[in-house]
């Protein structure tokens, strides 16, 4: 997942890229609206966070832009601006979100999942493919390399998130969190032991390894 971030303030840019770096996704950074308005309309992203005022060019006018000329990247709106006629202002010009300063990182990352998750459900396809490894969504049948794959409902709720989060290192926390649900001691082995037996099944006769242990970090699937 690639995040544009069109922030003129130095250190709350560098604040939330390093959160979201963090978090697995791919940042790019731009501190002025001209430049800004440059790298959305060229696409490769998969979320905007925008700030409203910005030397060069409004935050807004870039919004307006881009859902004219057809682009349907979902946007967040950052501004210390955070009275009701404002954020109507944000919403109307094309923003799917918006959240006024000072604000919490992790809610933005919050606002942000949920937004790609949405726009994840309006191009859904009912299989899922990571190389020659399939997941039919209808029959909840895996494959790899046309052999069937027998998975306990846990292992193929985990093999689920890896392979909808494909290229994307994923978090102990956060596969604790989106696949039980909740939280664990972050140091049980849990997910190290559940992550072991998938692989086992996905990987043990694969000349391709698929699900890897990124130290230090987490997993990634890909």
């Amino acid at each position: 997942m690639h995040v544009l971030i069109i922030e003129d303030d130095a250190r709350t840019a560098e604040f939330v890229a390093g959160a979201f770096r963090q978090t697995g996704y791919a940042v790019t950074h731009c501190a002025d609206g001209e430049s800004g308005a440059a790298a959305a309309l060229c696409g490769g992203y998969d979320v905007a966070i925008i700030d409203v005022m910005l030397p060069k060019r409004d935050g807004l006018s870039i919004i307006r832009e881009l859902r004219a000329s057809g682009k349907t990247l979902p946007v967040i709106v950052l501004s210390a601006r955070g009275n009701v006629d404002a954020k109507i202002l944000g919403l109307e010009a094309g923003a799917d979100d918006y959240l006024s300063k000072p604000f919490s990182v992790a809610e933005l990352l919050a606002r942000v999942q949920a937004i790609l998750r949405r726009s994840a459900r309006k191009t859904e396809t009912s299989v899922l493919k990571v190389g020659d490894l399939e997941m039919d969504l209808v029959s909840h049948r895996v494959t790899r390399a046309g052999e069937k794959l027998d998975l306990q409902p846990l292992e193929y709720s985990l093999l689920e998130y890896l392979m909808r989060n494909k290229g994307r290192v994923v978090s102990k926390n956060t596969i604790l969190e989106r696949v039980w649900g909740y939280n664990f001691d972050p140091h049980a082995n849990v997910v190290e032991a559940r992550v072991y037996r998938l692989r086992e099944k996905i990987d043990r006769n694969a000349d391709k390894k698929l699900i890897n242990t990124v130290r230090g970090f987490g997993y990634v699937l890909g």
